[in-house]
């Protein structure tokens, strides 16, 4: 009960143009565009749900606001007194907000890096499946980096029950909210950003078809193709316009209550090689 999944995330981008053409081009990702006062964003549409991925131009890259969906509003109100008694204050969405995400309730609050984190009830369907992306099931989790760390834990962990699945020293930890290995990680790091967020695919044949395409496309690959050693998934990363990563990947295992959380050690089973320095590489012995 409490939070089921990651639902959405809002981007602010200097390069709308840049972005559709990613995805629509080489990740096979419809884009529909929306009116959000007087900008008009894209809403990338990974299943039937109404967006999973929402662009507005900006003169800035940076996160918008990090979405999650709220099991029932019982559950809201419950989640909303936490926060309240650790301290968050929490706002109601207005009704445009509400609307555009396809909630029936949303409220938000500021999390310890100075992102805004939603909490919905409701999705809204725009279509049965008839024309999905290209291999693309959904929207599977983000990796939050930050100097503040300890408080982002709390905040997960702590307040919003997240459950801690595995962890890897001296400052790598993967938190669930579903039988999902994770839906959230967080990292140790100098300043915050988000390091990645994953596209979920159905098999390894659609990963494997994402490749070619981003290769065919000459899309810069930051991350090779692997498989992790924690969540098992088969991957590999894509440079995104805004300087962060895109994880195209499929097959993480699943988890049950009976887990023990432990240090997973190595990153990778084999793969994964890096196009620049790796931020949470092991440190050598």
């Amino acid at each position: 009960m409490g939070i089921r999944k990651l639902g959405y995330v809002g981007l602010d981008v200097t390069d709308l143009d840049a972005w559709t053409d990613l995805l629509g081009r080489t990740l096979g990702v419809g884009v529909t565009h929306a009116k959000s006062g007087t900008d008009e964003i894209a809403l990338a549409e990974l299943d039937e749900f109404k967006y999973r991925l929402a662009l507005r131009p900006s003169t800035e890259d940076r996160p918008r606001e990090l979405g999650w969906i709220v099991d029932s509003p019982r559950e809201l109100d419950r989640l909303t007194q936490r926060l309240t008694d650790a301290g968050f204050a929490v706002a109601d969405g207005s009704v445009e907000e509400k609307g555009l995400r396809g909630a029936t309730q949303l409220r938000w609050f500021t999390d310890p890096v100075g992102y805004r984190v939603e909490l919905a009830v409701g999705e809204a369907k725009v279509r049965l499946g008839v024309d999905r992306p290209a291999g693309v099931t959904g929207l599977g989790h983000l990796v939050l980096a930050s100097p503040r760390l300890a408080e982002l834990r709390e905040l997960y962990e702590s307040v919003l029950e997240f459950k801690l699945t595995d962890y890897r020293a001296p400052g790598l930890f993967f938190f669930r909210c579903n039988r999902t290995h994770h839906s959230i990680a967080l990292a140790n790091a100098e300043t915050a950003s988000i390091h990645h967020l994953e596209l979920e695919h159905g098999s390894i044949d659609d990963v494997g078809r994402a490749y070619d395409r981003a290769q065919a496309h000459e899309v810069p690959i930051s991350i090779s193709l692997g498989r992790h050693m924690n969540d098992k998934a088969i991957s590999f990363y894509v440079r995104n316009p805004s300087g962060f990563h895109l994880e195209i990947g499929c097959g993480g295992i699943e988890v049950g209550d009976d887990w023990v959380p432990h240090d997973f050690g190595r990153s990778d089973e084999w793969g994964h090689h890096h196009a620049d320095a790796n931020p949470f590489a092991a440190p050598k012995s």
